[in-house]
């Protein structure tokens, strides 16, 4: 497995992706902006592809909540790292890919000294994808609303990783 930045070549992977009943159910009123933001390369954000083998499988963004310029996290104190994880085909849904590439990203978010948590928002109705996080050490902090959308705050912690 391994991970590799996202380009504009991926476009059409993740718009296929997008229209995935496993991704709508987890994401469903968000517009990731493909177009554009695979272009946009802020200091703030990682857009990543993991492939395994080679083929791509799934996409991670990793941001820093405090200087990301939407401010989604709203007022937050520096040293976060916020990630979005999904696997594109549900044929590789349930084989441990998932908690492959997350181990992946959370050491490389922990891999910068100033990094001190990572927080997630599955939406509070996705009790897989809570279930995913908490074996993965995440810790829920709080039930929040993102625009339209009820989820759940989950942490994972520099010391708990």
């Amino acid at each position: 497995m391994k991970l590799r930045d996202a380009t504009i070549d991926d476009l059409s992977l993740l718009r296929h992706w997008d229209k995935q009943p496993h991704v709508l159910a987890a994401d469903p009123n968000d517009d990731w902006e493909w177009e554009s933001e695979l272009k946009r390369k802020p200091s703030w954000r990682e857009q990543l592809i993991a492939e395994l083998d080679g083929r791509p499988i799934g996409f991670v963004q990793i941001i820093d909540p405090k200087t990301e310029d939407s401010h989604y996290w709203g007022k937050i104190e520096e040293g976060f790292r916020a990630i979005d994880i999904w696997l594109g085909e549900s044929s590789d849904l349930g084989k441990g890919y998932g908690s492959t590439i997350m181990k992946m990203v959370i050491k490389r978010c922990f891999s910068r000294k100033d990094v001190k948590a990572i927080l997630v928002d599955p939406l509070e109705n996705n009790e897989k994808a809570c279930r995913f996080y908490e074996k993965l050490g995440f810790k829920l902090v709080e039930k929040r609303r993102f625009g339209t959308d009820d989820c759940v705050v989950y942490k994972l912690d520099r010391a708990n990783a």
